[in-house]
């Protein structure tokens, strides 16, 4: 009996199948994959890792005979549960690590039943290789306006304000899950991947308007551990600025608001700081520790920001913003969020 390859698409299709069924194992799916996707895996993690094994010391016959097992059931129960109450008409696209084996295996069995299901050709490596190729040409296509201002002036808030107000945002930090900062990381929410920070990307500056502005934070090419595409880099450090200019207090009591981790848990905070001991040395890091200890926060931001974040970011912004020397300079009237809406109505008014 012939057995028909199942149908395939190109990346361009991608779009066409609004149901995307990711038959890569759970660890492969959560580094990274295409936008909607679910996961429905055919061999888990264990099984993936059994089966290589199985192939490097056995042979192909006995790995595909005991990986066919394997698939089979895990397929059994996508038709069961994901296909069970789908119409004829159903045609989701189906992928794996490069277009092989098990996405054409859950496709010929979906083909089998009467669904349309078709398959990506070249399976998630297309969808990178696409990622990586749109992000080395898209971000040009935009107008941005880059929010700058020193550490705990705001900027965040102004473009969550912004983006409540309906203009376009590309929040990195909110992408990759991180403040920018050496005391940046979210507690019990680690940062995605590279690849999945770069989809991430790609997904919302597909969904913006090349007519309208993008605003945007004075991101360093670093969010903690992931990388700024270089070519949104690139166009971000061309663009002009809007600086955000908060009084000290107002400083203090927002960095307060948004680092209550710390403050509930000064040894977390010292274990942050000694990274700067080189800088700062082991007498500066004592005190900080006292100060964070004693309950006396004001006192450590206020200087934490005038002996190392103040100075850090204005050389790192002067130096890879020239727009911030002609810099639109605002001031939001407090913290509280009407006035981030009110200066943010303000801005969009004034463009």
């Amino acid at each position: 009996m012939n057995v028909r390859p199942p149908r395939s698409v190109g990346i361009e299709a991608v779009a066409a199948h609004a149901d995307r069924l990711d038959v890569r194992s759970p660890s492969e799916f959560a580094d990274d994959h295409l936008p909607g996707a679910i996961s429905t895996p055919v061999l888990d993690d264990d099984e993936r890792a059994r089966v290589g094994t199985l192939h490097a010391e056995a042979g192909a016959f006995e790995a595909k005979k005991v990986g066919a097992a394997l698939v089979s059931r895990h397929i059994a129960t996508i038709v069961e549960t994901i296909a069970a109450d789908k119409p004829r008409g159903w045609s989701p696209l189906v992928y794996c690590w490069r277009g092989g084996k098990r996405s054409a295996s859950l496709v010929h069995v979906l083909n089998e039943i009467g669904f349309p299901a078709v398959q990506l050709d070249g399976g998630y490596r297309t969808w990178r290789r696409h990622v990586v190729a749109r992000l080395a040409e898209l971000p040009s296509a935009f107008r941005y306006r880059v929010v700058c201002g020193l550490t705990g002036s705001g900027k965040s808030r102004l473009l969550g304000a912004l983006a409540a107000e309906g203009a376009q945002v590309l929040d990195l930090e909110a992408l990759a899950k991180h403040r920018g900062s050496l005391l940046g990381d979210l507690p019990d929410d680690p940062q995605p991947s590279q690849k999945a920070f770069d989809s991430a990307i790609l997904v919302a500056l597909d969904g913006f308007d090349t007519r309208e502005p993008v605003w945007i934070e004075s991101e360093s090419r670093k969010i903690g551990a992931l990388q700024v595409p270089d070519a949104l880099l690139a166009s971000m450090r061309a663009a002009p600025c809007v600086e955000v200019a908060l009084a000290l207090d107002d400083r203090v009591a927002l960095l307060k608001e948004e680092y209550v981790h710390f403050v509930a848990d000064p040894d977390a905070l010292d274990r942050r700081l000694a990274h700067l001991a080189a800088m700062h040395g082991k007498e500066t890091l004592a005190r900080w520790s006292t100060l964070a200890h004693g309950g006396d926060i004001d006192a450590l931001v206020a200087e934490l920001l005038g002996s190392h974040y103040d100075p850090t970011y204005s050389r790192a912004m002067t130096r890879n913003y020239a727009g911030l020397a002609d810099a639109n300079r605002v001031t939001p009237s407090g913290i509280a969020p009407t006035s981030w809406r009110a200066l943010a109505r303000s801005l969009l008014t004034d463009r």
